[in-house]
């Protein structure tokens, strides 16, 4: 899993990607390709 400051650009990099919020934190998931896994930090 990545760490990113913004996620607008990663959600953007496949139409599968989604954002989520658990914890308190915003997450990209794509169940598809994991390796689009992000976390914002």
């Amino acid at each position: 899993m990545k760490i990113k400051n913004s996620l607008k650009t990663a959600r953007s990099r496949e139409r599968n990607c989604i954002i989520i919020r658990r914890k308190g934190r915003l997450y990209v998931i794509n169940k598809r390709h994991p390796r689009y896994k992000v976390r914002q930090g």
